[in-house]
């Protein structure tokens, strides 16, 4: 059967998602998340609103009516501005940790009527090529808003620095001095505000990027513009201020001075130098040189941060603080999170180059009723939720976790796109890792080698423990939602190691079908480019038939695959395709990954952030009433100081309070959970042993796959075959590869988008590529 031939009919359409044993949303539900939404947009629109006035005297004047409505409150000046300019990201995250609460599980079962598919700011890449890479309509808009601010503020604080030197009775040489030195000034405000977004992007498991679901792999690309956005300004700040300093004569002294009321130059030389160092090491070159070098310089960000709270002082530096704030609340989880060690429950070395790890997790249940949730908040003991809250560990098939293995590197953490889907399997996550680079070729060896030795332990002393190797996790992390099983119609673009996340959509979508759940995807078309067919074993590790029996009558998959560096098949060499292992470390069960980070459990984590935060605002209460108040301190560095060690004391207290607590709970149901399921996850690890050896030629994959030599995928082609198939429908296309092959992508599907007709097809580009 040719694979046209089982496409379906595009003359029915269904909503977005089947909702087959869905249940509709209560109107009271619904009803609180339209009202959380509502609020958090009209304070995040407030909030930019001010900032875009604020360089005009009106925006002055509004700040100035700020200042004095509450300076006499217990925080003083410091407390006001945070309130202003921190406060209103720290309430944002409140009301995102309520909606999250009480959207549970819900956030995917959105409901979309596909008989009138349109282009969608997300989705539509609008810039191809360029310094910023593919880039969607929304984030156009974004950049160009930045831009717009960045202009408006410099010619908004340029009039007023004009008028204000025009009033001076000075020579054209001091007002001159006076020029460049209050440009320093206002591009160092500037920056400050800028920096107030830097840290929001990195935040690895933000309830921000959560609630507006921007997984962290492409809110990193967004940290790298702001970056080199905030250290222009910053550097163009420090810039124009020794120029003032070398036209008065002073430039040494006034670098050296460290003033007690006033900035302290000198910390901010150091501030401005650390961040130097992040930011030339960050630069596309160097990182690809050596990614060493930017990953341990950039770690300089603390000194960056602490010297520029000494530079400042607390009132200023608390223009930034929020997002701060919410950074160190993430970075501190993680750690927590990377601290347990993971038993590899299984290793294994492909023939095609690839090692496929299994690492032990805590059960994949279905999350507890909002309802529930809030009781256990309020109502509960501790002896009930040890009896009747389950751990689990939440994620979909598009996540990806970081990964440390203590035995080649104690400071390397690596991404890795996750292959297994959450129903693969209760107690276990597969990730699939491409030896390309030092790490990886030792990950290899030292698999091998552990295998050797066990099979000479076992063959000596049977009765010895099996060699094991042991990982630390951060994540996993990724879309809130996960969008693959939002579209009727699938295009998976991969390049080599890249078909890994499409294994995990494949595996989700069949298990979803066989198990009758909420998923729409009925046509799904994967186009994969490898280099030499030694990798086409990669798609026997996921047996779709004993997944869901007899799938192809349910679901239209067709498979085309590009082998470019050869012209002719070696099936009949018998050199390839055969997934063998050369090498395989098992253990019957292991220590799982812990939950604390990523998709997982959404009243602690937001818990965990309000008495943090709540925390801070006491801890910043009583330092000003009891000391700083009490002893008349006035130095502008050491109050900075303070308020630094305040966000420090609270994080690591009232918080680390929650997360021993969210610790000893989870250790409590990971008992109770595996003495309930007592041998299951040693079924699950031979189950996934048995994958492996599968033939790539079975009956999976004989009438729907296709496999040409010597050539590279035509996307002009593919795309214009799919629209005439598959006809006035939206299609999802997700792309995971090199960056080359992103852009050809999303150039053929802007080009297709601007140039359809009306009975053509709407197709959505999704990214999936992780680079730093």
């Amino acid at each position: 059967m040719e694979p046209s031939a089982k496409t379906y009919s595009m003359d029915h359409h269904e909503p977005l998602l089947s909702t087959y044993g869905v249940k509709k949303t209560p109107l009271f539900t619904s009803s609180v998340k339209w009202i959380l939404k509502f609020l958090m947009w009209v304070i995040f629109v407030s909030w930019v609103a001010f900032i875009f006035i604020y360089p005009t005297q009106f925006g002055n004047e509004l700040f100035e009516k700020w200042i004095h409505a509450t300076s006499g409150t217990l925080f003083g000046l410091s407390g006001s501005i945070f309130l202003l300019l921190s406060g209103p990201i720290l309430l944002i995250a409140f009301l995102s940790i309520a909606h999250l609460i009480i959207a549970g599980d819900e956030g995917f079962k959105q409901k979309k009527d596909s008989r009138y598919p349109s282009v969608r700011l997300w989705t539509f890449p609008v810039l191809v090529d360029g310094p910023f890479g593919v880039v969607s309509a929304a984030e156009f808009i974004g950049i160009l808003l930045f831009i717009v601010y960045i202009v408006w503020a410099i010619y908004a604080y340029t009039i007023q620095n004009i008028s204000l030197i025009s009033e001076w009775h000075l020579n054209f040489k001091l007002k001159s001095i006076w020029l460049i030195e209050l440009t320093g000034l206002r591009l160092g405000m500037i920056g400050l505000f800028c920096l107030a977004f830097l840290f929001l992007p990195i935040a690895r498991g933000s309830v921000l990027l959560r609630i507006i679901d921007i997984p962290f792999e492409h809110a990193t690309r967004y940290h790298v513009w702001l970056g080199h956005l905030t250290m222009l300004l910053f550097t163009l700040h420090g810039l124009f201020y020794v120029v003032g300093w070398a036209m008065r004569g002073d430039l040494l002294y006034e670098i050296m001075e460290w003033k007690d009321v006033g900035f302290a130059n000198l910390a901010g030389v150091i501030s401005l130098l650390a961040g130097l160092f992040m930011w030339v090491t960050s630069l596309p070159g160097v990182r690809k040189w050596n990614f060493e070098l930017f990953f341990y310089t950039h770690q300089l960000y603390v000194v960056f941060v602490l010297f520029l709270a000494f530079h400042v002082g607390d009132f200023v530096f608390s223009i930034a603080a929020g997002g701060i704030f919410l950074f160190m609340l993430d970075r501190f989880l993680r750690f927590c999170q990377s601290r347990r060690t993971v038993d590899v429950i299984s290793a294994k070395c492909l023939p095609c180059g690839t090692v496929e790890l299994v690492l032990s997790k805590p059960a994949s249940n279905d999350s507890s009723s909002p309802v529930f949730h809030f009781l256990l908040i309020f109502c509960y003991s501790m002896h009930l939720i040890f009896h009747f809250y389950n751990a689990d560990l939440r994620y979909n098939a598009l996540s990806f976790i970081f990964l440390q293995i203590r035995e080649l590197s104690w400071l390397q953490w690596h991404p890795f796109s996750v292959s297994s889907s959450p129903l693969d399997g209760k107690y276990h996550l597969t990730i699939l890792i491409k030896v390309l680079g030092k790490w990886t070729e030792k990950l290899r060896g030292n698999v091998k080698n552990r295998s050797e030795a066990e099979v000479a332990e076992l063959q000596d002393q049977p009765s010895q423990p099996h060699p094991k190797i042991t990982a630390c996790v951060e994540g996993p992390y990724g879309h809130e939602v996960p969008y693959h099983l939002m579209y009727e119609n699938l295009i998976l673009v991969a390049g080599g190691i890249g078909i890994s996340p499409f294994l995990a959509i494949l595996s989700d979508v069949l298990h979803r079908i066989n198990e009758e759940r909420a998923c729409l995807p009925k046509n799904i078309l994967v186009t994969w480019a490898i280099k030499k067919s030694s990798e086409l074993p990669l798609l026997s590790t996921i047996d779709m038939e004993s997944i869901c029996p007899y799938f192809s009558d349910k679901l239209n998959l067709e498979v085309h695959i590009y082998v470019t560096r050869e012209t002719y098949a070696q099936l009949e060499e018998g050199l390839v395709h055969k997934a063998t292992n050369s090498s395989v470390i098992t253990s019957s069960k292991g220590c799982g990954m812990s939950v604390l980070v990523g998709t997982g459990d959404n009243i602690w984590s937001g818990l965990y952030v309000i008495i943090s935060s709540m925390g801070f605002v006491i801890l910043l209460g009583l330092v000003d009433v009891y000391y700083i108040n009490e002893y008349g301190i006035h130095s502008w560095w050491y109050k900075g100081l303070l308020f630094i060690a305040c966000m420090v004391v609270s994080i690591l207290v009232f918080g680390g309070c929650v997360v021993g607590l969210w610790h000893l709970w989870e250790m409590k149901m990971s008992a109770l959970e595996e003495n309930k399921d007592n041998g299951l996850k040693t079924r699950e690890v031979k189950n996934n042993e048995n994958v492996a050896n599968k033939d790539l030629y079975g009956k999976n994959y004989a009438s729907s796959t296709m496999i040409q030599y010597g050539s590279r995928p035509d996307f002009k082609e593919i795309f214009g075959s799919i629209s005439k198939r598959w006809g006035h429908v939206d299609v999802g296309v997700i792309v995971c590869g090199p960056p080359n092959l992103g852009t050809s992508v999303a150039r053929e599907i802007r080009s297709q988008n601007l140039r359809r007709e009306s009975h053509d097809p709407v197709f959505h580009y999704h990214s999936h590529s992780f680079d730093l």
